[in-house]
């Protein structure tokens, strides 16, 4: 996994404080606000997961993907810490995003951001060349 400077990203999920992830996401991220550890623990369980750390083992990000591991990915929950941020970091956990799904030949990977195009568009992604043709289920929640 990718390397900046003295921080580093892993999958291995053992390895993810999830409290931490609850704690960001329920309370900072405008897009699980009230979200329970429960149901974070339960998305991080059904997710490729990715967690972004200090050289002295600080968590200081988070990201996870929903795959089918063969045609499609959605990345979603990125998150730094306010700490880290302005460092380039969510840079580099996007790019071990990307390096990790890469070999798997996804013929789709899909992610909805409101104010990090430029961040995503750095590591590849662009917008999707038929929005018309997306369609969501239940978007109130």
């Amino acid at each position: 996994m990718p390397v900046k400077d003295d921080f580093s990203v892993v999958t291995d999920l053992s390895r993810i404080d999830l409290l931490t992830v609850h704690r960001w996401l329920s309370t900072d991220a405008f897009w699980a606000v009230g979200r329970s550890l429960e149901t974070v623990q339960r998305a991080a369980e059904g997710s490729l997961n990715f967690g972004l750390f200090s050289g002295t083992g600080v968590l200081c990000g988070y990201a996870r993907v929903v795959t089918d591991h063969a045609t499609f990915a959605w990345l979603c929950d990125v998150y730094v810490d306010r700490e880290f941020r302005g460092r380039g970091l969510g840079r580099l956990l996007a790019q071990a995003v990307v390096d990790r799904l890469t070999p798997m030949q996804l013929k789709r990977v899909l992610l909805s951001t409101l104010d990090a195009h430029s961040l995503y568009e750095q590591v590849g992604f662009m917008p999707a060349p038929d929005p018309h043709k997306l369609m969501v289920l239940n978007s109130a929640g």
